[in-house]
């Protein structure tokens, strides 16, 4: 059986999207005769947790220690260090001084990230091993991306090497880039880091059509799309009595939908009907500026805030709800992010409500699995229109998803892609 190296910061106990993706990758590559060797942090800092995940038992996992420099800025403030390392980053006028002091740092004294610290211990450990066994193959997932810093010394020290570079979210064009308060002379490492990195790879696998076309004007390095996934088609759940239209996962500043919110606000005031049934489930992490901005509208009274729930938890309330709300920031930049829950959301086969910006990827994949509706910003007669005939249907009994062509984003369907890049 051939043997792989993947190496990953996001590994069980670790809770979130970031984790998911290794490990379904990991427990279907077997089946396609290839041995996964996971190589992951020994003592990480992982800002939730989820001790529902299950990591199959033909898994080899290999830990060295890591310098975590958030465990020591949780001296400083635990719950800011949480939050920035989680991706949610205030607007600038509400920001305290420690946060902007955390967000210069961060930005200019990590780079590319705060996990750099392991790059070189773990190439040092990794030369060792892949030559006592005889392994050709190495797989870096980011972010972090100083973990692709690893794949790239190791391909230097072994240019037989095969180095698939993993990008789950784009670099130099994610989304908090820009907030991390980088001068010129850091930006221009970035951008030098992220080229080194593209052109030193073997091959390049991206989760979006959009960084996809991006790396392709940046580098001659073949690139592939392997989207995100889901595993299990879903079960019969029994729907909410109300008008449920649920949120699963983290509600940054800037993923703020104000038109979303005057639409539920209107209906609300215009239909009685509408007001006793309705009401917005929030599950995970929501910064403050949007349960504000939710609560300004006049939906202080509808809003369930639940939290972060484990991966088996949420699944179960986005299967029980009537709609499914996805969320993207209202920027050019964002177009290319793919979120991992659309796919769970597939399999739930609920009707989804998205919003984001002009020419987003998940477009293409709503309009062709006929699974919802995705709006941009300046669509609001368009959404009130959507929200009034999915409550009509709800109120008759006839809300659902006309879901199909969803078995190309099956985990192991996804995962025989990888193989073929792979082999």
């Amino acid at each position: 059986m051939k043997k792989v190296l993947i190496v990953t910061y996001y590994w069980p106990p670790a809770g979130g999207p970031g984790v998911q993706r290794w490990l379904k990758f990991s427990k279907y590559l077997p089946e396609f005769g290839i041995q996964p060797i996971i190589y992951k942090p020994k003592n990480p800092s992982y800002p939730i947790l989820d001790s529902s995940l299950e990591v199959s038992p033909e898994v080899e996992v290999l830990e060295k220690p890591i310098f975590e420099p958030y465990a020591m800025a949780n001296l400083l403030s635990k719950d800011e260090t949480k939050t920035i390392s989680s991706g949610i980053i205030k607007s600038k006028t509400r920001q305290s001084w420690s946060e902007q002091l955390m967000l210069y740092i961060r930005g200019n004294f990590f780079i590319p990230d705060a996990r750099k610290f392991w790059v070189k211990p773990s190439v040092a450990y990794l030369k060792e091993y892949l030559s006592k066994h005889q392994i050709d193959t190495i797989i870096t997932s980011g972010p972090p991306h100083s973990l692709h810093l690893i794949g790239k010394a190791l391909k230097q020290a072994n240019p037989h090497l095969q180095w698939i570079a993993d990008f789950r979210d784009p670099w130099t064009t994610i989304g908090y880039h820009s907030a991390l308060k980088l001068t010129s002379s850091s930006q221009a490492k970035h951008k030098a880091l992220e080229k080194e990195v593209l052109d030193s790879a073997d091959q390049l696998v991206v989760t979006s059509f959009q960084t996809q076309h991006e790396f392709e004007t940046k580098t001659k390095t073949p690139v592939e799309v392997i989207t995100n996934g889901f595993e299990d088609i879903s079960e019969e759940f029994d729907l909410s009595e109300n008008f449920s239209v649920s949120h699963i996962g983290s509600l940054l500043n800037d993923r703020n939908p104000k038109v979303l919110w005057e639409v539920f606000a209107e209906l609300i005031e215009e239909d009685p009907v509408f007001k006793d049934f309705f009401e917005l489930k929030l599950i995970g992490k929501v910064s403050d500026s949007v349960l504000e901005s939710a609560f300004q509208s006049g939906l202080k009274k509808f809003v369930s805030i639940i939290g972060y729930l484990d991966h088996k938890d949420a699944i179960e309330s986005q299967r029980s709800s009537q709609m499914l709300l996805l969320i993207e920031i209202n920027k050019p930049e964002n177009k290319s992010i793919i979120p991992g829950k659309i796919f769970e959301y597939l399999a739930s086969r609920r009707p989804i409500l998205a919003i984001g910006p002009e020419g987003w990827d998940v477009n293409q994949i709503i309009s062709e699995t006929h699974s919802g509706k995705c709006f941009n910003y300046d669509e609001k007669a368009s959404l009130k229109s959507y929200v009034k005939e999915a409550f009509k249907a709800f109120l008759n009994g006839k809300l659902k998803s006309n879901t199909k062509n969803i078995d190309q984003y099956h985990r192991k369907n996804l995962t025989q892609k990888l193989v073929k890049l792979i082999k």
